[in-house]
């Protein structure tokens, strides 16, 4: 696997960790108990750290591609594992 690949697929597996990691940790004005701003939403966050949403997503990232490419080395999930339909009628699977 060439390492612009690695980079891609690990810039893809950060980018879906961030985002599924944003609404851990995070609490409302009402739940802190600050003042609300005029015209602020109930549910927006009070107490929001990007910087520690990138350090997480960065460890989760991580640990996701390592596994994805030990899985590309090893082989141990092939698309023949995941195939749930079968091999269409008609069709030879070409022999290497």
């Amino acid at each position: 696997m060439e390492i612009t690949s690695v980079i891609a697929i690990y810039a893809l597996f950060w980018v879906m960790s961030a985002f599924l990691l944003l609404p851990f940790g995070i609490q409302t004005a009402d739940e802190v108990g600050a003042k609300k701003v005029p015209g602020q939403a109930d549910s927006a966050p009070a107490n929001f750290k990007p910087g520690r949403v990138a350090i997480r997503a960065t460890f989760v990232a991580a640990v996701l591609c390592a596994v994805y490419i030990a899985n590309y080395v090893q082989g141990w999930i092939t698309v023949d594992d995941i195939n749930i339909f079968g091999t269409p009628a008609g069709y030879e699977t070409p022999t290497s």
